[in-house]
């Protein structure tokens, strides 16, 4: 997967994860793209070495699924680190 193609699969994916997350997150498209990056990585390399899976071809659902929880797992950690107390 080319790098454009990886920056645009982290743009989709963090977006994705961000309205499956419950709650309001914070950050624009800058920030959704810097995590769903991120995400994808994370969603690659534990991929990697839990399921035996990689982020392959672009079109691979197997690719959006590892990007997409990967965010998700991300976004979960930035909120609990970046989260308002009351």
């Amino acid at each position: 997967m080319g790098f454009i193609a990886f920056l645009l699969l982290g743009l989709i994916a963090g977006a994705i994860a961000k309205a499956l997350m419950p709650g309001k997150q914070e950050g624009g498209w800058i920030a959704t793209l810097v995590l769903g990056v991120i995400g994808a990585m994370v969603g690659g390399w534990l991929g990697g070495i839990l399921l035996d899976a990689k982020l392959g071809n672009f079109w691979d659902l197997k690719s959006w699924v590892l990007a997409i929880g990967g965010s998700l797992v991300v976004l979960a950690v930035w909120g609990a680190l970046t989260g308002k107390k009351r």
